[in-house]
C-alpha cells in the first residue's frame, strides 16, 4: 500500500486526510509536516487544505471561489464579531456558510431560493455522510446569515435539522481517573489534568484561568466568560489547593495560571491533549479517552455521591437541566443494585 490522500470535512473545516501503512518512519515523516494532526474519530492523519499539500498529494487544485461570496462571508464575520460572538462560533459559522456558498459557487447571493437548501442537504451533507452536528451548524449559519446580512426571505427550516442523536457521555471509573492523574511525574502536567477533573472544566476554561481566579479563602474557582459568555464558580478541592501551592512556587506563572514556553501566554491546547495521550499510554488504558471525559466523569461521580442535580448543572455551566440529566443515564449506582433474573434461576 502506498500513501493515499483525500479531502475530508473535519469539525466543519476542509482537510486532507492521509493514509499509509502503520510504520514509525512514516509517522515521523508526517509529524514534520506543518499542522499535521491525528484524528481519533476518523482514525487518520490530516493536513490543512492548501494548494501546496494538494499538489504534493496529487489532489485536484482548489477552485477559485466566487469573489462576491468571499466578500459576503467577510461581512458575516464582521457582523458576528460586532455582536461579540465567541471566536469559536465565528469560525464555525463562517466555515459552515463558506461550505454552503462553495457548493453554489456560480450562483449570486440574490438568486438563492429555499429549494437550494434542500438540494444542498441531499447532495452535499447526506451524500458525504457528514455528521448531524455539522448539519446543525449549517442550518444555524445560513439562518443567521440571510436574516442578518441579506434580509432575504428564505425558509431555512427547509434544510431539515437532523434528529438529535442520543449519545451517552463517556465516563471513566474512579480507579481509571486515578491512574490517569497519577501517570505523570511532571508537576504541571499532573496539575492540569487533576484540575480539569476536580472542577469539571472544559479544556478552554482551564487554559483561560488566571491566578486571581483562585479564591482560596472562599474555597472556589471563578470561571470567567465561559461557554455562552457566562461566569460561574465551582468548589476548590483542598487537595487541589495544596497541589496548586506547590505548582505555583515552582513555575511562578505571570498572567495565566498555566503558561506554555512563552511567559504570559496560555498553554497550548494541542500540547495539553498530548499530555492526556501520554498519560493513557503510561496508565495502559486502551480506551480513546479525551480531556472532556474527565469533565463527564466529574459530573457522574458527583451524582453517584449524592450531589443534587441542580448543583451539578450550575457547576458545569449548563443552560438547561436537560443537558445535565443525561448523566443519570450513565450512573451505575442504581443499576449495580439490580439483580439479574439469571442470578436467581
Amino acid at each position: 500500500m502506498t500513501w493515499e490522500a483525500k479531502l475530508i470535512i473535519h469539525k466543519g473545516e476542509s482537510r486532507i486526510a492521509v493514509f499509509f501503512p502503520k510504520r514509525q518512519d512514516y509517522i515521523d515523516r508526517i509529524k514534520k509536516l506543518q499542522d499535521a494532526r491525528w484524528s481519533i474519530t476518523k482514525r487518520c492523519w490530516h493536513l490543512p487544505d492548501t494548494d501546496l499539500y494538494r499538489e504534493q498529494f496529487k489532489i485536484a487544485p482548489r477552485f477559485i471561489p466566487n469573489p462576491r461570496h468571499v466578500e459576503k462571508v467577510k461581512d458575516f464575520v464582521d457582523w458576528l464579531k460586532s455582536k461579540r460572538y465567541s471566536e469559536n462560533t465565528v469560525k464555525t459559522y463562517s466555515e459552515a456558510l463558506r461550505s454552503f456558498l462553495r457548493f453554489f459557487n456560480e450562483k449570486e447571493i440574490g438568486d438563492f431560493e429555499s429549494n437550494d437548501l434542500i438540494y444542498f442537504n441531499n447532495e452535499f451533507i447526506l451524500k458525504n455522510r457528514l455528521s448531524s452536528s455539522f448539519q446543525n451548524q449549517i442550518v444555524n449559519a445560513i439562518k443567521l446569515f440571510f436574516r442578518s446580512i441579506e434580509h432575504q426571505k428564505m425558509n431555512p427550516d427547509l434544510l431539515h435539522r437532523p434528529k438529535r442523536e442520543k449519545v451517552l457521555p463517556n465516563v471513566l471509573s474512579k480507579e481509571e481517573v486515578k491512574m490517569i492523574l497519577e501517570a505523570h511525574r511532571n508537576v504541571k502536567h499532573k496539575m492540569m489534568l487533576s484540575f480539569i477533573y476536580s472542577c469539571g472544566l472544559r479544556c478552554g476554561e482551564l487554559l483561560a484561568l488566571r491566578p486571581e481566579h483562585i479564591d482560596s479563602r472562599r474555597g472556589v474557582v471563578i470561571i470567567r466568560q465561559a461557554k455562552g459568555k457566562k461566569d460561574r464558580i465551582v468548589p476548590l478541592s483542598p487537595r487541589i489547593l495544596e497541589m496548586l501551592r506547590v505548582y505555583y512556587r515552582e513555575y511562578k506563572p505571570k498572567v495565566y495560571l498555566f503558561e506554555g514556553q512563552l511567559a504570559g501566554k496560555p498553554y497550548d491546547e494541542r500540547s495539553l491533549q498530548l499530555i492526556m495521550k501520554q498519560a493513557l499510554e503510561k496508565a495502559n488504558i486502551q480506551k480513546p479517552v479525551t480531556l472532556h471525559w474527565l469533565r463527564h466523569s466529574y459530573a457522574t461521580h458527583l451524582l453517584e455521591s449524592g450531589t443534587d442535580l441542580r448543583y451539578i448543572q450550575e457547576m458545569l455551566g449548563h443552560k438547561s437541566s436537560k443537558t445535565t440529566e443525561i448523566y443519570t443515564h450513565v450512573s451505575t449506582l442504581r443499576i449495580q443494585k439490580i439483580i439479574s433474573p439469571f442470578d436467581t434461576l
